[in-house]
Order: C-alpha cells, then structure tokens, then sequence
C-alpha cells in the first residue's frame, strides 16, 4: 500500500474528466504521471463521487509483480463475493475455479484498480517494455478494452502500457490522464507545514513542478534547513534536491543508455531542444531519437512546448539538477 504525503486537497482538478469518463462507460482508464504526482490521491477522492455506479470496487497493487493468472484468480474471488472498498486494500491469495473474470465484468459492473503497474516492465528497456513472462498483461489490457463489459479497469502507472497508445481515441473506450502537477491548489501543502512569504509560494511550484510529493519534501526541508523561510531557500543558485535525489534515482535507473544519452542533452541545454537538430556529441540517429523521445514522454520525463509550431522538449528544473550533478 503507498505511503501518501501529509497533506489533503479538496477537489483535484482531473477529477471531474474522470468521473465523467466513468459516466461515459470507458472500459479502460490510465492514470500515469512520475510518482508522487498524486495518481494515487487523486483515485481516493474518485471512489466516493463514483462508488454508487458500481456494484464492486477492488484496489489491488502490482509492487511485487503477480503473475497475471494469479491477479485473475485473485480479481475472480472477490466478483464472486466482494464487497466494495473504497480505499487501497491488502492482497489476498487464493485458488478458486469458476468462469473468467470477463464473465463476472458482464454479469455485475466492477471497478478494478491495478497501481503500480510500471513494476511488470523492464528495466534498461525503451518504456512499456513488459518484463519476460508478464505479456499476457497486454493482452489482458487489450481484452478488457476491445470486449463487451459492464466494467471498468483503472491503471495508475509511471509507464505508459505501449498498446494503450492505439486502443485509446475520443470515440473509444480507452482513455489516459496524464498528471502534471498541481496548481494554485499546492498552496495547501505549504500551509499545513506552516511556511511562511506566500507571495513566493508560486515561485517552489513552478521549480518543482506541483509534484505533491516533490514539494512536500521541500517544505519539510525549508522548515528544517531554513527556519520556514522561503526566501532564503530560493536565494541560493543551487536547487536543493534533499530526499528527492534517491526518488529521482530510482526513476531515472530505470532508462537505457539512449535515454540517458537524451536526457544528459536536454540537461545541457539552456533553452526547450529542438529534436529536428541533433548535436554531434549526441550518438543517435534520428530513428534512435525519435524513439527515445517517445520513451521518456511516457515516463513523463519530458515536457512538450511550441514554439514557432514546432514541437520542442525540456525538462523540470529538478531533474535537470539531478542529472547535472551527476555527471
């Protein structure tokens, strides 16, 4: 079960286009965004606006990477007898026959949350590589969007799935929510930790990118480090990374050797990449990065702005600091 920061939120601002993907009877949701973003907070405070269309409500976690046929076994149990939960509930094994899931999706209107779904994809692998033995995930997802069903499966994942790519469109049954952070609405985490100079709030959102997470380990820092003095923190040339270096590691670990060829680039540019000029020192090809771009867009590492309609590419603030100092 995840450890959710400390702080509480009133209303997300997604939450409305999921309940109403939700109402529109979209079989399969993904929620993805890096962690900390919020997939997980902004699911709790779904449950409660949808739970009276639903007959049952299963949460389960792929952290330690179920074989799928053990997730099924699993799901199959509790449609036979569950009841609703609302809120991230502990795994349960057990052997049961019976038919397929997809039969009980049909005969009662199921809401199943997979989290963590980015554990049963490999490492050192572009992103929504499966790891070896868990492909049958794919076609899981593809079945359960492609099949007639009263049901509806949500995907909360720092890795976007490849085949979601073409199974979602406006008029199909397939929809992703991509989290980038939070708003004014962040402001609450600097409240509940009791900083002060919220004129200069807006200034850490924008550096960390309203990660939720991210900011509430800053402002954990700022109270530590600096006695709750925004100013200061902001007035050196550095920008602290603190307990978030281990998250990031975590995060950027995962990447191939193209990716990470990428990422030291957009790291030393100064200005949004334009991805149509390769620099020499990069050792891609234009296919090559192509790819890699796509890749780390669905490991929301990457940020897309137009200018002169063109696409170009950049990265936050922190995780430029990050690779920087690795180097």
């Amino acid at each position: 079960m995840h450890q959710n920061p400390t702080y509480s939120i009133t209303a997300h601002p997604k939450l409305t286009t999921l309940e109403n993907w939700i109402l529109s009877r979209t079989r399969l949701i993904s929620i993805l965004g890096l962690s900390g973003i919020g997939k997980t907070a902004l699911t709790l405070q779904l449950i409660p606006q949808i739970q009276h269309e639903f007959d049952r409500i299963i949460w389960r976690s792929l952290r330690n990477s179920p074989p799928l046929a053990s997730l099924q076994t699993d799901l199959i149990k509790f449609c036979r007898g569950g009841a609703p939960v609302p809120a991230p509930y502990p795994e349960e094994r057990a052997t049961t026959g019976g038919l397929p899931l997809l039969e009980y999706l049909r005969s009662h209107r199921c809401l199943i949350i997979l989290d963590d779904v980015q554990t049963i994809f490999s490492s050192q692998q572009l992103a929504g590589n499966y790891q070896p033995g868990y492909e049958n995930y794919g076609a899981f997802f593809k079945q359960l969007t492609e099949s007639s069903h009263n049901s509806c499966l949500i995907l909360l994942s720092g890795e976007k799935p490849r085949e979601i790519a073409t199974l979602e469109s406006e008029n199909r049954p397939c929809k992703s929510l991509q989290l980038n952070g939070l708003g004014p609405e962040a402001q609450e985490i600097f409240r509940e930790k009791g900083l002060g100079e919220s004129e200069k709030w807006s200034e850490l959102i924008d550096l960390y990118r309203g990660n939720p997470l991210w900011l509430n380990i800053v402002a954990t820092m700022i109270q530590d480090l600096f006695s709750g003095s925004v100013s200061e923190f902001l007035s050196y040339d550095t920008l602290f990374l603190g307990d978030l270096e281990s998250l990031l590691h975590q995060q950027c670990d995962r990447l191939t050797a193209s990716e990470q060829q990428a990422m030291g680039w957009l790291a030393s540019t100064p200005e949004p990449a334009d991805i149509s000029k390769i620099p020499e020192n990069l050792q891609l090809s234009r296919a090559e990065l192509l790819n890699v771009m796509q890749s780390l867009g669905r490991r929301s590492l990457v940020e897309t702005v137009q200018k002169n309609g063109r696409s170009h590419f950049k990265i936050a603030p922190v995780i430029r600091e990050y690779i920087t100092n690795k180097k």
